[in-house]
């Protein structure tokens, strides 16, 4: 049965594979789209540029990501808080995610690049690196507070309360005992995270940084050519499809230990 099954699903990936090869040419505009969107002269020459300048989306992921890590920590800590003296705290962890999970990514890195640098800041304060990098880091912070605070609760509460029974402060029992579980277990979702990070570190092109969006665009204004954008898919796809074939190996690790 295992045999036969991939055998029908080779053949009907082949059938699919060539009706696309065989029809797409077919159509009216084909060549003109061949010409716009896959001229491999126009690849081959803008496509080093690219790679060079793909490094600022990593060196911008590279400082977002433990950023983000920690500030959703915090928010996650503030949103367990049980005592009713830290109410307030957990009333701003309520608010802080539900506003910057509820306006679009685009929208935050907008107003954050533009409007503070607007108040007249003095160099460096103006960066658009610096702005744009608060506005990701606030955005995304708050979607990993919620998957650790996901994390925490899938704690069952029994092991709350034998901590506790054993003299354990609520701190200390976050810190020994809950924590490190739940860490653990959000360890794939925080990993799809970051995949998206890295895909939308390229929205800071936006507000100025030239990273391998904008010089794509740049390749494409100066060329009239919009094969550079095919080049820049290609670069995110070599970095994300190894990524979440990884998460998917840890999800499937993860789901076999469980079981």
């Amino acid at each position: 049965m295992r045999r036969r099954s991939l055998v029908i699903a080779t053949a009907s990936t082949a059938l699919v594979v060539a009706a696309i090869v065989l029809l797409v040419p077919l159509a009216p505009g084909w060549e003109r789209v061949q010409k716009a969107f896959f001229n491999g002269e126009v690849f081959w020459k803008t496509f080093p540029g690219l790679v060079k300048a793909f490094l600022v989306d990593i060196m911008i992921f590279a400082w977002c990501a433990p950023m983000i890590a920690v500030l959703g920590l915090v928010i996650a800590l503030a949103r367990d808080a049980r005592s009713p003296a830290l109410f307030p705290l957990r009333l701003f962890g309520m608010v802080y995610n539900d506003v910057f999970r509820g306006v679009p990514v685009i929208l935050v890195i907008y107003l954050v690049g533009f409007g503070i640098p607007g108040l007249g800041l003095p160099r460096p304060w103006n960066s658009p690196y610096i702005w744009g990098t608060v506005a990701v880091v606030l955005t995304y912070s708050a979607y990993v507070a919620e998957v650790y605070r996901t994390g925490i609760e899938s704690i069952h509460e029994s092991q709350r309360a034998a901590a506790t029974s054993l003299g354990l402060s609520h701190w200390d029992v976050m810190r020994f005992v809950i924590l490190p579980q739940a860490i653990r277990r959000v360890i794939p979702a925080n990993m799809n995270l970051l995949i998206a990070l890295q895909k939308d570190v390229a929205l800071l092109s936006f507000i100025g940084p030239v990273e391998v969006l904008r010089q794509a665009g740049v390749y494409k204004s100066l060329l009239a050519n919009f094969t550079p954008y095919l080049g820049a898919a290609l670069i995110f796809l070599a970095v994300t499809v190894p990524a979440t074939r990884w998460v998917d190996r840890m999800i499937a690790r993860q789901n076999a230990a469980r079981s």
